[in-house]
């Protein structure tokens, strides 16, 4: 037996929050963790809809019945199954969107935030590795580093983004080891960073997503 792949047209979907105009100042494309739905994911972002914030909210490109054939329907990233095409599948989805998004701004000045939530911390780097887009911010939220992204050879391209590590002290995914072994990763590779901790579990936490948000 041999496997065959071929590439053909797809279509996606992502959410936004805001309206393009010359008022933006912040574009933020923020990915969802596995088994959610962009359209649940953007309202984590609701806070932020003021006129001056424009949030992209992406979708993984494979949505699936999460329990049996009926009932709530949510969507991954990617899965262990011929990964490398879904990778590739999904870098471009992002570098098109991020495209589409930039042309349809007034104000060419805005700033980039990416934020990855979860599974979608090691779609964004993934993302930002394979095609290096300009952005100003990166926000990985309640996620690990995917062992297959090599930051020593990309530090002079994350050195020029300001990035954030962001998990909560009760993060069930947290087994006390992670944020010392990212925190180690960054620091080996002298890419500057902030840790920030929150009192909560597996979530977007409000009150700390307002708190960068005035950082920038």
């Amino acid at each position: 037996m041999q496997q065959k792949n071929i590439i053909i047209p797809k279509t996606a979907r992502y959410f936004i929050l805001g309206e393009p105009s010359e008022k933006i100042e912040h574009v933020w494309i923020v990915c969802h963790g596995y088994a959610q739905l962009a359209n649940y994911f953007i309202k984590n972002f609701d806070s932020l809809n003021n006129g001056k914030h424009l949030i992209i909210a992406a979708e993984g490109l494979h949505r699936f019945y999460w329990q049996g054939f009926t009932g709530r329907v949510v969507a991954s990233w990617m899965t262990k199954e011929d990964r490398l095409e879904d990778i590739k599948d999904y870098c471009n989805y992002l570098d098109m969107l991020y495209s589409e998004v930039l042309s349809s701004l007034e104000n060419k000045k805005v700033k980039i935030n990416i934020l990855g939530f979860s599974q979608g911390t090691a779609t964004v780097l993934r993302w930002l590795t394979a095609k290096k887009p300009q952005i100003n911010n990166l926000f990985l939220w309640g996620g690990t580093f995917p062992s297959d992204i090599d930051f020593e050879m990309d530090k002079d391209y994350f050195s020029s983004i300001k990035t954030y590590f962001v998990m909560g002290d009760k993060d069930e995914y947290n087994d006390g080891s992670t944020v010392l072994r990212m925190e180690k990763i960054l620091s080996k590779n002298e890419i500057p960073f902030e840790f920030v901790s929150f009192d909560g579990k597996h979530v977007i936490d409000q009150k700390t997503l307002l708190m960068l948000t005035d950082k920038l």
